[in-house]
């Protein structure tokens, strides 16, 4: 690349030094006009862009000659380079690379016309071949020359990469084949004289395709940013109880730009720096004099040349590294964590991406909060359920074996002096120790992993059934119908929801007098509806709260806590003989995967 950088700038000074005194026209400064702003707005094609300045380019060549062409053509790239703030090697190579292509275009196709074009033939196809030859030999220089270069970094230069390429540049071949025939046809012609307004009139289309295809190209771009920003905010926070996250940072930054490594380092509950590998690798875990640096950046930081180095993280990246953005996670200004992208280029980061690594940063910061809080509140919910079974313990076991005790020491006392009385004092003390027996052993399955903890719901629920159909008794109709793509769901919405169909279930069974149940679990776009409607006796709402009331037991009014502690809704429509629908509405906290209903 500097090889052909310095041969490049030599054979331009050259040219400046070989330069007859050129009259500066109007013509000439409307061409060099045209070609600024076709290569300031490239045209896109399917893998990139291409520029359509060829025929401007062979047009001040053919007017001014090589030497005016190749010095025009070269600072005119060195501006947009320049303009672009491109590195100084790309900003360097680039016009002499162009330059280097012409030059030796010129040539062969000098010694080609001389030497294979011996024939006479008329003025307009001796000028169509010799266009048609400058054009060919151009476009395979320049494409060679950059295709070595490319080849010879240390990025991979792939088929693919290759062929995405080269298929833009055959779009602007084709496109300036056709205008540079243009010229030699109309050129051929008797239209009198040719001034700057011919000029203007014919190149207008040309830069007007380059400008408004770009222009479109931008805007084009820009909306696919923000919305596939947007499709990252909304899924990311349907996420929150999924492990799949890390693919949806992955997906959009391959969208949105190229990048080698992406790192996120999250701060958890008790202050320990974690990190997740997106993509790429580093080289060892960053040191804790590391991190704490990390934990100080309070604003997107970037890091794309040799002398500001590569950041906190410096020692752990990979020296094919060479530009690295810091962006911290902040919530509340607090830091929770820092998102460190890199690119095997220096001044390779847009502000576009910059502005998209920002916006990503602070969705996973509210995100990460989040997941943390969800967590903390299944904990707590988890912790409340302990709580209670030990109070049940304490209050209803625990007093019962103390009584039972008591009467059992009574009656032991009694027992050769009052035996009738020590035989009530036995019996009564039996009895509750059966009552208190069943009780531990209540207790003991509210301790058991919850079937949804070790199956999930959907396996649970078959479960479930399975298990009742294998009951010669069981007599009941049951059909089960899946909606929607099934997603995961937090461990806390599934163990609500299936707690909700084994009462529904236990209900229909012992009071329903149902032969029919349809059980309905619809996974909609913003919430997943669990439905189960029988044909049975059905009941009084008023009549069976009351009753939920005055005898606790997990019924109407738990299964309508439990779904109120995930944000759901319970809805129970009964009458007497016309059966009962219970619906579950539950809010869609997101999907980690599609999966198939079969």
């Amino acid at each position: 690349m500097g090889f052909v950088t310095v041969i490049g700038w030599v054979l331009v000074l050259l040219q400046v030094l070989a330069l007859s005194p050129v009259e500066v026209s109007f013509t000439l400064l409307l061409l060099i006009v045209f070609l600024g702003i076709c290569e300031y707005y490239p045209m896109p094609v399917p893998k990139g862009h291409t520029t359509l300045t060829f025929p401007i380019i062979y047009m001040i060549y053919v007017v001014f000659g090589l030497e005016t062409v190749i010095i025009i053509y070269a600072f005119i790239v060195l501006a947009i380079n320049l303009s672009h703030r491109r590195p100084l090697r790309i900003m360097l190579f680039n016009p002499s690379q162009l330059a280097i292509s012409f030059y030796l275009a010129h040539v062969l196709h000098q010694i080609m016309m001389g030497t294979f074009l011996t024939v006479t033939i008329s003025p307009l196809l001796n000028g169509l071949i010799g266009f048609s030859l400058m054009i060919i030999l151009f476009y395979i220089l320049n494409n060679v020359i950059v295709d070595i270069v490319l080849w010879l970094r240390p990025e991979p230069y792939t088929l693919k990469i290759w062929w995405g390429k080269t298929q833009g540049e055959l779009i602007s071949f084709v496109i300036s084949y056709i205008y540079g025939c243009l010229i030699h046809i109309l050129g051929s012609q008797n239209r009198g004289e040719v001034d700057i307004f011919s000029f203007f009139f014919f190149f207008s289309p040309l830069v007007g395709l380059s400008l408004l295809s770009s222009i479109i190209a931008r805007l084009k771009t820009e909306k696919n940013r923000i919305r596939a920003l947007f499709q990252f905010s909304t899924e990311l926070n349907k996420s929150i109880p999924s492990r799949g996250w890390e693919n949806l940072i992955k997906n959009l930054l391959q969208e949105l730009m190229p990048y080698e490594d992406c790192i996120l380092f999250v701060k958890n509950e008790k202050g320990i720096w974690e990190q997740t590998i997106i993509k790429g690798e580093i080289l060892s875990s960053p040191s804790l004099d590391a991190l704490l640096e990390l934990e100080k950046i309070s604003h997107l930081q970037g890091y794309d040349h040799k002398k500001s180095g590569k950041g906190p993280l410096a020692p752990f990246l990979r020296a094919s590294s060479r530009s690295v953005v810091y962006s911290p996670l902040l919530f509340e200004g607090q830091s929770i964590g820092c998102f460190v992208v890199s690119k095997g280029r220096t001044k390779s980061f847009t502000i576009e991406d910059t502005r998209s690594i920002a916006t990503i940063a602070n969705q996973l910061a509210v995100f990460l909060k989040t997941r943390q809080l969800v967590s903390e509140q299944e904990r707590r919910i988890i912790l409340e359920e302990r709580n209670r079974i030990a109070h049940d313990i304490h209050d209803g076991i625990a007093q019962t074996l103390a009584g039972a005790v008591m009467k059992l020491d009574t009656s032991y006392k009694k027992l050769e002096t009052h035996p009738s009385d020590a035989k009530l004092l036995i019996a009564d003390s039996i009895k509750k120790l059966r009552e208190s027996l069943k009780d531990v052993r209540d207790s003991i399955y509210a301790l058991r992993p919850y079937p949804t903890e070790e199956l999930g719901f959907h396996l649970a629920v078959e479960k479930k059934l399975t298990e009742l159909k294998k009951d010669p008794t069981f007599t009941l109709d049951v059909q089960l119908q899946v909606r929607g793509n099934r997603g995961s769901i937090s461990p806390m919405t599934e163990k609500v929801m299936f707690s909700v169909f084994q009462e529904s279930i236990q209900n229909c069974l012992k009071h329903a007098n149902a032969t029919h149940l349809h059980i309905l679990i619809s996974y909609q776009s913003d919430h997943i509806v669990l439905k189960m409607k029988d044909n049975g006796q059905g009941f009084s709402l008023y009549h069976a709260m009351i009753k939920a009331m005055n005898q606790p037991h997990y019924g109407i009014l738990q299964m309508n806590e439990a779904a109120e502690k995930i944000g759901s809704a319970l809805q129970i429509d009964s009458k007497p003989n016309e059966g009962t629908e219970i619906t579950l509405t539950v809010p869609k906290l997101g999907l980690e995967g599609e999966i198939d209903n079969d």
